[in-house]
């Protein structure tokens, strides 16, 4: 991003480039975004969007970049508050992965052909931050949890299960498979991810 948000007028038309981005990609598809479509149904000049974002790439990247904050911050106010609950460690669990689901896979808040293209273009350096702090988190929640049931947390347990979780997400996005959103699919990753943690 060449020019960061300082201002109130600033963050409101970053705002506007990013939904006018999500929608041409849900409307028109991903082939059809540019800079100068962007511009325009934003309702800004194609200079104002240049002092941004010199590339449509540029505007994805960013939006994946706002996407993963959102959803890091939301898994950990999420796992602060069950924790606080003394809720059940399997009911937390579920929770987290369907909130990765619903932010990476179906799309709540960037819709789901915006998604598909983020991962079909396989921004390494986001991926793996996102899987990292996955990582981080799941190390956190399981020290949080702490109980017979749950084993120690290892590097290659964490390892395994945040990179499990990811990929098989990034798969059904890609595929636009009718599994994301499905009941089934969430129950078959809690069942992997708890096997995982879960002492035999």
């Amino acid at each position: 991003m060449r020019k960061l948000p300082k201002q109130e007028r600033a963050r409101r038309t970053i705002a506007a480039i990013f939904e006018a981005t999500a929608q041409i990609v849900d409307s028109e598809g991903a082939e059809a975004l540019s800079t100068n479509k962007v511009a325009r149904r934003a309702g800004v000049s194609i200079g104002t969007l240049y002092q941004y974002f010199p590339t449509k790439e540029a505007i994805v990247v960013a939006m994946i970049a706002q996407e993963r904050l959102r959803v890091m911050a939301e898994l950990q106010s999420m796992l602060i508050s069950a924790v606080q609950a003394s809720r059940d460690p399997q009911s937390i669990l579920r929770d987290r992965i369907r909130a990765l689901l619903s932010a990476l896979g179906t799309g709540s808040h960037l819709n789901r052909a915006m998604v598909r293209l983020a991962w079909h273009m396989d921004h390494h350096e986001q991926v793996a931050q996102a899987q990292r702090e996955g990582t981080e988190h799941l190390a956190i929640a399981l020290a949080a949890w702490k109980g017979p049931a749950l084993r120690a947390p290892t590097p290659a347990m964490l390892f395994v299960a945040t990179r499990a979780v990811i990929g098989v997400i990034r798969s059904a996005s890609l595929e636009n498979s009718p599994l994301l959103g499905s009941p089934e699919l969430e129950d078959e990753l809690v069942r992997m991810v708890w096997r995982l943690v879960s002492v035999d």
